[in-house]
């Protein structure tokens, strides 16, 4: 007998992304570069990452045209400025970003600026690399846009490249990508989808990443954290984003914060946030780590060693005030409204890295 199940009415829109994933794949850029018919490709990383962009331009041989190693955190415009100049220079026909989601964030403002086809080969577990989401950093204030010309058109995913990523990043960046996934499983224009691949995201990494604690050279570990950054950058790129992002973003421009340390800290808190409105939608979240969904995220960052509160990342009390007066100046849709007081509380559990739902009031 099979068992009814209620579906409720959805739209399903999925990503036009060509993915090509395994061990050796960053070897297939020249090809990629050739099938989306360009020839003069110019690498983009950030300056800590120049040798690596060096590297994957002497791959590229005839195809390789230069190095642009100017990528920063949140993408500010200003460096956006200076890198549109260089590429302009070197008549470059598409863009290869090598790196973290800094370095995909400047390979689609270029591309948003010039309609130069994108090649990105990730680093780490950013997932902003099948979104077609940028967001950018103008005097301290960060903004999001979304559109077909942001996303880019090929994502190499070769776990060889994350082998020496430190644990430390891994942990955080990680975390990162899981945030894309729970926030999507209340997202108003979600699907059955989307949340399949969310939870299965968000289990993947939820066993890789204690399991790369143990051991960091551990591939099949690495292969399974990449593939579950996979899952959870793509379902941030079929929904709308909400709070958790909101506050991230926020936080990332007013304060300069690293990135991906930001959303490993403001997970438990944002996802606790919204819970208390929609507990139904984060049930699978809650099932996966134990107890509420808010809590079990908390449970599972303190076991793997994951920072816990924006005072480490050098945050002060008094921030806290500019930044809770930012999201709700021009918030993200939420389950649960982004009054101040609310927000102003979630960002002081994240400063002090007090367990959601622990402290009476702390929601209120």
């Amino acid at each position: 007998m099979i068992r009814e199940t209620a579906v409720s009415p959805f739209v399903h829109s999925g990503s036009p992304a060509r993915v090509v994933f395994g061990r050796g794949s960053v070897k297939t850029v020249s090809d990629e570069i050739d099938r989306l018919g360009c020839s003069r490709a110019v690498v983009l990383s950030t300056p800590h990452q120049r040798d690596d962009a060096m590297r994957l331009l002497g791959s590229l041989g005839a195809l390789g045209v230069g190095v642009v190693a100017l990528a920063e955190m949140h993408t500010p415009t200003s460096v956006t400025a200076r890198a549109l100049i260089e590429v302009e220079s070197l008549d470059a026909d598409c863009v290869v970003a090598i790196g973290g989601g800094s370095t995909t964030g400047l390979g689609k403002a270029l591309a948003a600026r010039t309609g130069l086809p994108q090649i990105v080969v990730p680093t780490t577990y950013a997932g902003s690399e099948v979104t077609p989401v940028l967001g950018e950093t103008d005097s301290g204030v960060k903004t999001t846009r979304r559109g077909p010309e942001i996303l880019p058109e090929t994502v190499v995913y070769d776990p060889d490249l994350t082998d020496s990523m430190p644990i430390d990043l891994t942990i955080a960046s990680g975390l990162n990508a899981m945030a894309h996934a729970a926030e999507a499983t209340y997202a108003r224009d979600g699907s059955p989808i989307y949340t399949l691949m969310a939870v299965e995201g968000l289990r993947v990494l939820r066993d890789c990443l204690p399991a790369l604690i143990e051991v960091p050279e551990d591939q099949d570990a690495r292969d399974g954290a990449l593939y579950g950054a996979w899952l959870c950058g793509t379902v941030l790129g079929g929904v709308g984003m909400s709070v958790h992002h909101k506050l991230c973003h926020t936080l990332g421009g007013a304060l300069d914060l690293p990135h991906a340390q930001t959303h490993a800290i403001m997970l438990p808190h944002t996802i606790g946030y919204v819970e208390e409105s929609v507990p139904d939608a984060l049930t699978d979240v809650a099932a996966l780590f134990g107890g509420s969904a808010g809590a079990g995220l908390y449970d599972f960052a303190v076991d793997i060693g994951a920072p816990l509160r924006l005072a480490d990342l050098g945050v002060t009390a008094d921030q806290l005030d500019l930044v809770a007066d930012q999201a709700v100046a021009s918030p993200y849709w939420s389950p649960r409204p982004l009054d101040r007081d609310s927000i102003r509380g979630v960002l002081r559990d994240a400063h002090e890295g007090i367990r959601p739902n622990t402290r009476s009031g702390s929601r209120a």
